[in-house]
């Protein structure tokens, strides 16, 4: 197969990437890094350097492609984040009809089948919308839950001042994915004809955020850390105060409100949706104690 896929070479892209090549297909990936070219060359990739936002780009990208993985990054640009995230999807939309593209498998979120209340993940809302009106088009919405990798962030504050939490209370569930089992998720999809417009959850965990304070405090040494409830203003002040755009932060704020009230879990729980992936958040908190220790 052709099999043209977005996010460059990041966390979830790459794995992805080795797993399409060594099946034996031929692989394009898109970047917009031109110094990421030789790197995807070296995997035996082609590489595609552009911008997801150019539906005239991305109709070159998916030419003769049997399959397409797209995806988001958590933001785009600096303002009008999430009417830029739907104009992407857009682009998506109108390279595939230009193409005949037939198979498409999306990277969304858990919470995507909320319209508000979810902050960033609204862009995934959105195009999620977007995909759904292509016709005879066999596209696959796999939501994944909040990345394990996204709890490194936190291991700066943790160091300096020993807190460790968020905007929502430590007694909130939370979907947690790892990228490996992700990655091994979409490479299957990919590689599935599918049947119309499917909706699917990738989780490889549920846990609290008392949960995980008590995980990784014991994985670091510290058994007696406990969750931090942030108040929302001290939350996004913080986050301004290291350098994130005030319309970011509110979203960021938003997403853990929507945690808070229960409308980034819902739909996850209301359909029975199943802890399909196979690493745990026990295997990943020696990740978290090798970076703890290196911060």
């Amino acid at each position: 197969m052709k099999i043209t896929t977005a996010g460059s070479l990041g966390n979830v892209a790459e794995p992805l990437v080795k797993k399409l090549i060594a099946a034996g297909h031929e692989v394009t990936v898109i970047t917009s890094n031109q110094n990421k070219k030789s790197a995807i060359e070296e995997l035996g990739a082609k590489a595609a350097v552009g911008s997801i936002a150019d539906a005239q780009f991305l109709t070159e990208a998916f030419a003769s492609a049997d399959a397409v993985y797209a995806m988001m990054p958590p933001t785009m640009g600096t303002t009008n984040m999430i009417e830029n995230i739907a104009h992407a999807g857009q682009a998506y939309a109108d390279a595939i009809k230009n193409t005949g593209v037939k198979r498409l498998v999306f990277l969304s979120s858990v919470g995507a089948d909320a319209g508000a209340g979810n902050g960033p993940i609204k862009g995934a809302h959105r195009v999620e919308q977007i995909l759904q009106q292509l016709p005879g088009v066999n596209v696959t919405i796999l939501r994944s839950g909040f990345f394990y990798v996204n709890f490194l962030r936190d291991i700066p504050m943790l160091k300096s001042r020993n807190i460790f939490g968020n905007n929502y209370n430590g007694t909130d569930k939370l979907a947690l994915t790892h990228p490996e089992d992700l990655s091994n998720a979409i490479a299957e999809e990919l590689q599935k004809e599918g049947k119309g417009f499917e909706v699917k959850y990738m989780v490889s965990d549920i846990s609290t955020g008392n949960e995980i304070a008590a995980l990784f405090g014991q994985a670091i040494g510290k058994p007696e850390l406990t969750w931090t409830v942030l108040p929302d203003e001290q939350l996004k002040q913080g986050m301004m105060a290291g350098g994130m755009t005030a319309e970011l932060a509110d979203l960021i704020t938003e997403l853990g409100l929507g945690v808070r009230t229960g409308i980034i879990m819902k739909d996850f729980f209301e359909s029975s949706a199943k802890v399909s992936g196979k690493i745990k958040l026990e295997q990943f908190a020696a990740e978290f104690k090798r970076r703890y220790e290196l911060a």
